[in-house]
């Protein structure tokens, strides 16, 4: 082989190993930090390990809201109708956050099985849900309709 061929030959094998150990460093480093949506059924059935961060998305239970006087923690309940998992979050919540109210919450499960919450985030308006909380619900089969009540008066059909 002459010598300028031999050099072409280890220059293009560099290029291509460099390349191969940067689309591996950057897929380790996605792997890393890919954040997965679970419904609170998946997470009662034990698909997710404690300390790993995940998504958790669902409806917040009525009368499971629980605030503290002396500080910003808050207990609350979060379910798709068919499983319920307790969720504790130490932050200012949404405005629009409220018991009934469709969320999704990032963080990751304790030893103890609650979700320990870093962030929470509620629907924008009336009619939008996260379409991951969405898709749970109807598979639970108890996604809410879209009625509009005034009083005890049924303005709007779903």
């Amino acid at each position: 082989m002459k010598p300028k061929r031999k050099q072409r030959l280890i220059l293009v094998s560099l290029m291509v190993a460099g390349v191969a150990l940067a689309v591996t460093f950057g897929l380790i480093a996605f792997n890393q930090n890919i954040m997965l949506f679970q419904s609170p059924s998946d997470v009662a059935a034990g698909n997710m390990e404690a300390g790993q961060r995940f998504r958790i998305g669902g409806m917040v239970v009525d009368g499971s809201v629980q605030r503290r006087d002396t500080n910003l923690d808050v207990q609350f309940s979060l379910t798709d109708h068919a499983s319920t998992v307790p969720v504790t979050y130490n932050g200012i919540l949404p405005d629009l956050f409220r018991e009934g109210q469709g969320i999704v919450a990032l963080g990751k499960l304790d030893d103890k099985g609650v979700f320990v919450a870093s962030e929470v985030l509620a629907k924008h308006d009336e009619n939008y849900m996260p379409p991951e909380v969405a898709e749970a619900l109807e598979k639970a089969g108890k996604m809410p309709g879209t009625a509009a009540n005034y009083g005890n008066t049924t303005l709007v059909q779903p």
